[in-house]
């Protein structure tokens, strides 16, 4: 009976382990990133690495806001749970974008998002559902 009232938690934590890192590894090739577009305008570059670093900040930052609300309330607090399920839906819409824009280009790592993003997705609504 223990180890099921833990598994809800297990669950959000290893989800936001996954986010949490898939974030953090946008950040050290964000040059590479840019530089790999050719000679586009500083204004463009500017952008382009505004947007990259942005998602990797906002993958991060889910990750983190599921932690505390876990750590906080636990994951059978009715808070904690719609974070769980809007994060979810949140991560969904993301996969989406991606699976139309990046992950349509011979990059691996933007080929492989979507099922992160998804995986970590269906992570959460389960937590949120045990």
């Amino acid at each position: 009976m223990m180890i099921a009232c833990r598994l809800p938690s297990l669950l959000v934590y290893v989800a936001s382990a996954v986010l949490l890192a898939w974030g953090a590894a946008h950040l050290p090739p964000t040059r590479a990133v840019t530089d790999g577009f050719g000679n586009i305008s500083q204004d463009n570059r500017r952008i382009l690495v505004m947007e990259w670093i942005a998602e990797g900040i906002t993958h991060m930052s889910i990750a983190v806001l599921v932690i505390l609300m876990t750590a906080i309330e636990g994951s059978g607090d009715s808070a904690s749970q719609l974070v769980y399920r809007v994060t979810a839906v949140v991560l969904v819409v993301l996969a989406a974008l991606t699976t139309v824009t990046g992950a349509r280009t011979p990059v691996v790592w933007f080929r492989v998002c979507p099922f992160v993003l998804t995986g970590t997705a269906a992570l959460l609504l389960l937590a949120s559902l045990l």
